[in-house]
């Protein structure tokens, strides 16, 4: 590719959208660009963002992605959330450019459980689908059972039911969801690829060990019956016509089958825990939706995935220097660098602000602040190197109130703010910059 393709995320927040963009914001071929309905985490992640866009129920929402696409010249959208994946791509021609997605009759069979049940009825195994009004002749011997909404994601709607009463409360508030077996056995998810081609390149099956609103928040590769699970995609493959990412999820019954629970045409949101061995879903979907051939690149080690919150600032803050401390901010425990910090430093290189270490160093006691810096091999970082005796104030050299200070102690952070009113950060605020 000559020139970067423009890939437009939408919507830019929801877990998808940030795997596509872990997954991609380094690549040399495609320059990501998020859009968005409601401002959240997106607005956060994207460097490059459009909010206020209409909701995908307004009439209005399909104009104005055109004019988004038209505007800002994209070459393709990348949907994010699987309703989303439906409309796009049964608009694709209308909007103008690729929608990184399967068909719309794949698309249209994976957001209903009933058509995904009904297209794979005779392929792989599939939960019995009960009554409601039965289950309520049988009484609560029928019980367990399992309801879950018919089109939907995540948790939402899903739930074990133990009794009458419970299945009465359930279907008051979601009349339109499929009852069906309780499946006592794991919860498996299987990341699957397939080519333009129809050729199912990937297949593996990683545990949902710990599961946080329908979102697998602990997982890792499934060793053991792999060909199982291959076998099973394989089928569902032959099946459906898939291109690019997508998974399945299944259980097992009673008898120990597995047993299909959904299956999705997009890449699962913990399907990071693949990329972590060479298996990058969403840049592979890009390459195959433009003619660029995939192969598979899978390195042998083992590798665990546990996910939590994380935190993203925006500062209303420019600043042109950056005054540092070195002994107990930069170099950690008289042995380590502090990364985090130095990769701070480093953007800081790449946006043209001015770093400048400024120590109370002892040389004496700690080694020479010169012979650690070429040790550390970070002297390149800084544009200043200012080292005092140990009986120098800090607050005597700060030359540029255009600046912030960077300092693990409280005492030289109050001074400094006091007298220059600058902003002081403590390592714990680092992240925030």
């Amino acid at each position: 590719m000559a020139n970067k393709k423009n890939i437009l995320v939408f919507p830019c927040g929801s877990e998808i959208a940030l795997e596509v963009y872990r997954s991609v914001k380094n690549s040399t071929h495609f320059n990501l660009i998020g859009a968005s309905s409601v401002d959240d985490h997106g607005k956060f992640v994207f460097e490059n963002y459009i909010g206020g866009l209409p909701f995908i129920t307004a009439p209005e929402f399909i104009p104005a992605i055109k004019k988004v696409v038209a505007d800002n010249a994209i070459d393709a959208i990348y949907p994010a959330m699987d309703a989303v994946i439906e409309i796009l791509k049964k608009n694709e021609n209308e909007i103008g450019c690729k929608v990184i997605a399967s068909d719309v009759e794949t698309t249209q069979i994976c957001l209903s459980k009933t058509k995904t049940y009904k297209a794979l009825g005779g392929t792989v195994k599939i939960p019995k689908v009960l009554s409601a009004y039965k289950l309520l002749q049988v009484g609560d011997s029928a019980f367990p059972i399992f309801a879950k909404p018919d089109i939907g994601y995540g948790s939402r709607g899903a739930k074990k039911i133990t009794s009458v009463e419970d299945l009465k409360a359930h279907m008051d508030q979601y009349p339109s969801c499929i009852l069906s077996e309780f499946l006592p056995g794991k919860e498996y998810t299987v990341d699957c690829f397939t080519a333009s081609d129809g050729e199912l390149l990937f297949a593996a099956a990683r545990e949902r060990s710990r599961i946080m609103n329908g979102i697998s928040v602990n997982t890792k590769p499934v060793k053991e019956n792999a060909e199982e699970f291959e076998d099973f995609a394989k089928k569902i493959n032959g099946a459906i016509k898939f291109r690019g990412a997508w998974f399945y999820q299944v259980k097992r019954n009673v008898d120990g089958e597995l047993t299909l629970l959904e299956v999705a045409s997009r890449f699962g949101g913990s399907s990071s825990l693949f990329r972590a061995q060479g298996i990058n879903f969403a840049l592979m979907s890009l390459f195959d939706a433009f003619g660029i051939p995939v192969s598979i690149l899978r390195n042998d080690y083992d590798v665990e995935m546990d996910r939590a919150l994380d935190n993203k600032y925006k500062l209303s803050l420019k600043y042109g220097e950056v005054f540092v401390d070195f002994d107990d901010c930069v170099y950690l425990e008289k042995q380590f660098v502090n990364d985090a910090l130095m990769a701070f430093l480093y953007r800081c290189v790449n946006n043209g602000i001015k770093v400048t270490l400024l120590s109370r160093h002892d040389d004496e006691k700690l080694g020479k602040l010169d012979d650690l810096l070429d040790k550390l091999r970070i002297r390149q970082v800084f544009d200043r190197i200012i080292h005092l005796d140990p009986s120098q104030k800090k607050i005597d050299f700060i030359d540029n109130t255009d600046s912030i200070f960077i300092d693990d102690s409280f005492a030289e952070r109050k001074a400094i703010a006091d007298k220059f009113h600058i902003p002081v950060f403590s390592l714990d605020m680092v992240e925030a910059l």
